[in-house]
């Protein structure tokens, strides 16, 4: 797929504005390295472009590693690092490196270097925590289906405004749209390369990259969690039934697992509650990062199980939700968290978004192609409990319309996600 425009850049520029330090981090083959490069002209002097180095090459990484605060101070100017995590000597160096160039010029001293990597960042504290106030963390996922189809807006800020002017399904249907959401290698592939491109990715993150991280005994269990995750998708989390299939202990269950959202393959959605409440539930829910990855793992092809297997369909469909939420809020507009709602007797809504003044939004996903009132008791229970802070909710369904069933409860097509 040639080259796209994505939508977390301008965040990236306002990030380089008023910190010294901006990392940038995401799964392999996200895209970060072509997102940066091209930016080098935009970011870098006047005069110059912003210098670029990668610590995938060997040379590089061995001078960055024998002399961390020599190999920093050699550049004058913007510096971008690929791959930064790599060469974790020089975490330490660059809070040295940027408090200098704070005192000696700190009106200059923002924006000067870049970095990114494919681990988060933020679950590695003896890295991240020496330059916490000196640095901004981004994270850029695989392309969102507005991304790959070209869109213009965010979806997420027209649900948040109850703006449902000018929607349109684009020609995409959800099938189409879940195949354009993932990495931008094989964005326009067929199944087939498909599945040759993430046998190729799995072997390489599995097999070399979890080495850098973290010496696992039993590192041959990677594959297998990532499938019993896989088939998880959209359920509570619950460390002791998955070390269970896997002949381990939960606690080196839970660790592997946290191993493997370290490189982005999973992620979690906390639960919503407040205080202290015995009728919320307040495990989390686990996903894949990729919805073409989960099918790949679970050796299922869309277009069957959309037609054959609806059941499991609509768990695919709540992983592909889950994972576009997640990337529209790395550029939206507003604000927010992304958090899942379930009482103990079984009402749940798939998603809530809470704003940092603590209003909830509430999303519910159905698969079929008409909603009634009975879908949305699940959004009234979350609004029974939020009560003023209860802003609204939506359920996103297969329609072509959007329907109105009560004050800010609305139904919603799917499509408003990719405008």
């Amino acid at each position: 797929m040639k080259t796209l425009p994505r939508h977390i850049t301008s965040r990236l520029l306002q990030a380089l504005n008023v910190s010294p330090v901006v990392f940038l981090n995401g799964a392999r083959q996200s895209g970060k390295s072509t997102l940066v490069q091209n930016l080098r002209e935009q970011i870098g002097s006047k005069s110059y472009p912003a210098a670029y180095v990668s610590f995938d090459r060997p040379t590089q990484m061995a001078a960055a590693s024998s002399e961390p605060e020599n190999f920093l101070s050699s550049y004058q100017d913007t510096l971008i690092i690929d791959e930064v995590q790599l060469v974790p000597e020089l975490f330490r160096a660059l809070k040295v490196v940027v408090d200098q160039l704070r005192l000696q010029d700190k009106a200059n001293a923002n924006g000067r270097y870049l970095l990114t990597g494919s681990a988060n960042i933020l679950a590695l504290p003896k890295l991240s925590d020496p330059l916490v106030g000196r640095m901004t963390v981004l994270t850029l996922y695989p392309f969102c289906t507005a991304e790959a189809s070209q869109g213009k807006g965010n979806g997420l800020d027209k649900l948040f405004n109850f703006d449902f002017s000018n929607l349109s399904d684009r020609g995409l249907r959800i099938t189409d749209a879940i195949k354009l959401a993932t990495f931008p290698e094989i964005a326009d592939k067929n199944a087939a390369e498909r599945g040759i491109w993430f046998d190729g990715y799995l072997a390489t993150i599995l097999q070399r990259d979890v080495r850098l991280l973290a010496d696992l005994e039993k590192i041959s269990v990677l594959p297998n969690l990532l499938r019993v995750l896989a088939t998880r998708a959209g359920n509570l989390l619950n460390d002791a039934d998955v070390a269970r299939n896997l002949g381990l202990n939960p606690v080196t269950s839970k660790f592997y697992r946290n191993i493997l959202k370290m490189m982005f393959l999973n992620f979690d959605i906390e639960p919503w509650y407040r205080n202290i409440n015995k009728r919320l539930v307040k495990s989390p829910k686990g996903y894949l990062t990729d919805t073409l990855l989960l099918c790949h793992v679970l050796d299922l092809n869309l277009e069957d199980i959309e037609k054959n297997k609806p059941d499991l369909f609509g768990h695919i469909l709540e992983n592909y939700v889950a994972t576009e939420l997640t990337k529209l809020l790395t550029f939206s507009e507003t604000k927010a968290k992304l958090l899942h709602f379930r009482t103990s007797d079984g009402k749940e809504v798939d998603f809530v978004l809470e704003r940092p003044d603590g209003s909830v939004f509430a999303i519910e996903i159905k698969k079929s192609e008409s909603i009634n009132i009975q879908d949305f008791k699940g959004i009234k229970t979350l609004a029974e409990f939020t009560e003023k802070e209860f802003i609204g909710g939506v359920v996103l369904y297969s329609g072509k319309e959007v329907v109105p069933f009560g004050k800010n409860l609305w139904a919603v097509p799917f499509h408003i996600l990719w405008q």
